[in-house]
């Protein structure tokens, strides 16, 4: 397994040749993936496993709560209550 060092030393070359501007470290690039693995939907427990933490205190530093996540979890509530009122209305 490579080192920290090592990784950001590839990242960095990465970087150059691509031309990116934004600061890139092998942390980033974690916090980047457990970011979007929670927008995603995986659930924070999977997470935390799949990062190794041994307390889920620590996973939820990668859990800030976007608006998009805000609205894509109101949107499966919504279509949930819509078949719940239809099956309702069908035993009436």
């Amino acid at each position: 397994m490579p080192s920290n060092n090592c990784c950001n030393e590839h990242l960095h070359e990465l970087k150059r040749r691509c031309g990116f501007r934004t600061h890139l470290t092998f942390h980033v690039g974690r916090h980047t993936f457990a970011t979007l693995a929670l927008n995603r939907g995986m659930p924070i427990e999977t997470l935390s496993r799949i990062l190794g933490h041994t307390n889920i205190r620590t996973t939820q530093i990668y859990a800030r709560i976007t608006n998009q996540k805000i609205s894509q979890d109101m949107a499966v509530l919504a279509e949930g209550l819509s078949e719940v009122e239809g099956e309702l209305l069908v035993q009436i």
